[in-house]
């Protein structure tokens, strides 16, 4: 699909200490960038020619919302021209889940990616989406390698038990086999986005479950992407009971919340899609 303009959403929250150096990493990219994104680089794809970040501020209690504004991105420019923009988007404290479908939803681009606000997945892995979308309407990030190797294998050992144990469960009932649902790394052509995130009802850290669940019940060509990947510390979710539940219970419900949605007649089996 032809695309002349990206939006990249970061959702924060509470992100005074990392917001900075990740605005700088990201844009410093952007401003390096020739027209084939890494020089050229094989697979990289181009960009395109407009590129705006939303950072979507989830009601952050510390300076993350001043922080954004007072960055040079953020002030006013000439219309159409210029560096890439940067735009700040308040929203009442939600979860991950509901500022991501606020930022999505705001934006009226051709392309639209989100990420994590701590650039945990490197800017230079834009392109590997952007040149998915090209062919399909749904491009996942994936931690996984083609080699089989797993960049979560940097996370403390609990962490990755657990996520094993949730990926059991939600491949069983509700994605099948999409292997990494919670890479915080993935686009959709505007089209997708705004069809898919005003549906989305779910605004736990299993937002992404929902949406895939989603794509794929309305027959959405969904791509698999592997990307590089940095585990970042500072990550405010801690493994709880309460926690627990919330994602059992989010990830149980996910298909009676979309019941009435027609199932698409070819399932796109995004597993197979790479």
């Amino acid at each position: 699909m032809e695309s002349g303009t990206l939006t990249i959403v970061l959702p924060a929250y509470n992100e005074s200490e990392r917001i900075g150096p990740a605005l700088d990493e990201l844009f410093g990219y952007l401003r390096r960038r020739g027209p084939l994104a890494r020089d050229g680089a094989p697979g990289a794809g181009r960009l395109p020619e407009r590129i705006d970040v939303l950072v979507v501020d989830d009601g952050s209690a510390d300076d993350t919302a001043a922080l954004v504004q007072a960055r040079p991105e953020a002030q006013p420019g000439p219309e159409g021209s210029g560096p890439p923009q940067l735009t700040l988007l308040s929203v009442p404290h939600g979860g991950k889940g509901a500022a991501v479908r606020a930022g999505m939803l705001a934006s009226s681009a051709d392309l639209v990616v989100f990420a994590d606000a701590d650039m945990a997945t490197p800017p230079d892995q834009i392109p590997l989406i952007v040149e998915a979308l090209a062919d399909h309407d749904v491009a996942l990030g994936s931690r996984i390698q083609p080699d089989g190797s797993d960049m979560r294998g940097s996370q403390p050992l609990y962490r990755r038990l657990l996520g094993r144990a949730f990926h059991f469960f939600a491949s069983v009932w509700v994605v099948g086999d999409v292997q990494d649902t919670q890479c915080g790394f993935k686009g959709f052509s505007g089209t997708a986005a705004r069809d898919l995130f005003a549906d989305q009802r779910v605004t736990s850290i299993v937002f992404d479950v929902e949406v895939i669940y989603l794509a794929r019940r309305r027959g959405y060509s969904i791509a698999i992407v592997p990307i590089r990947w940095t585990d970042r510390r500072g990550s405010r979710m801690r493994a709880s009971p309460g926690l627990a539940f919330r994602v059992g219970w989010d990830v149980v419900r996910i298909p009676f919340l979309h019941r009435r949605v027609r199932r698409a007649a070819v399932d796109p089996r995004p597993g197979l899609d790479r």
